[in-house]
């Protein structure tokens, strides 16, 4: 899902007003969610439930249906799943597993897009370090945006967070500017050095989701032309939020209301 080469564009003030709609509409289908991911209900349910609730509820357009030939709401993707993990009626979830749901919408041309982590049950302990891990590495990215920052130093502080515990940072995939155009520049690398890549300018909007494995970066793409898992079969997890550059720093385009369990909201 890369983009095409172009210029990064600088939102006005009217453009930024309706990117943070679209982007607190998606927020709300995450967290109008959580209390249906349980033990027995499949990925192919979650996928009903967050279409019904888009288009009846929220008045939108579910982003995913139709990208690309893709045909559902959610990407769901459970345990060594890294992203793309296509919802069924045949998956379901059992005690101890953790799964991504992402989710876009569109709210008059414009696109929001976000992905959170859930706790199928109680998870082990393993799983447990590397979804606070990932939350952790996401936040440490956030908090590196501000004008006259680079795109190397949120990388750096994701891939620091990550290899601090022993994990590893997927390279294949990253973030990317998101507005009337679902992927387009500029692509965030979830790894890099500081002072590398584009200087960040207030105006500018793109989505930081870094996949962390819990053993080596390796993946895999299936035969369904969707679905990438861990080439080792280790867990994976994913965080995404919406960001715009601000004058004197950043904001969460994507927020929720009070926090989520032990994740507290972004400031």
């Amino acid at each position: 899902m890369n983009s095409s080469k172009r210029k990064v564009a600088i939102r006005t003030p009217e453009e930024i007003v309706k990117a943070r709609e679209a982007g607190h509409l998606a927020a709300r289908v995450l967290e109008m969610i959580k209390p249906h991911v349980q033990p027995g209900v499949s990925t192919g349910e979650l996928d009903d439930i967050c279409r019904e609730f888009i288009i009846k509820d929220l008045g939108v357009t579910p982003a995913n249906i139709g990208y690309h030939g893709y045909t559902k709401t959610l990407c769901t993707s459970v345990n060594q799943v890294v992203c793309h993990g296509i919802p069924s009626a045949d998956k379901v979830l059992k005690k101890g597993d953790i799964v991504n749901l992402d989710v876009a919408i569109i709210k008059d041309g414009w696109f929001g897009d976000t992905s959170r982590m859930y706790f199928v049950g109680e998870p082990s302990i393993q799983a447990r370090r590397l979804v606070n891990n990932c939350y952790e590495a996401m936040v440490a990215g956030i908090r590196e945006v501000k004008p006259g920052a680079t795109l190397g130093d949120v990388g750096h502080a994701i891939q620091s967070v990550a290899h601090r515990d022993g994990f590893s940072v997927v390279r294949e995939y990253g973030g990317h500017g998101i507005g009337t155009i679902y992927h387009d520049e500029p692509h965030v690398f979830h790894f890099g050095k500081r002072g590398d890549g584009l200087r960040l300018e207030a105006g500018m909007i793109f989505t930081i989701e870094p996949m962390i494995n819990a053993g080596k970066r390796d993946i895999k793409d299936m035969a369904d032309g969707w679905t990438v898992v861990t080439r080792d079969r280790s867990l994976s997890a994913q965080w995404e939020h919406m960001v715009l550059v601000t004058p004197t720093g950043f904001e969460v385009l994507t927020p929720w209301p009070d926090g989520y369990g032990d994740y507290p909201a972004i400031a």
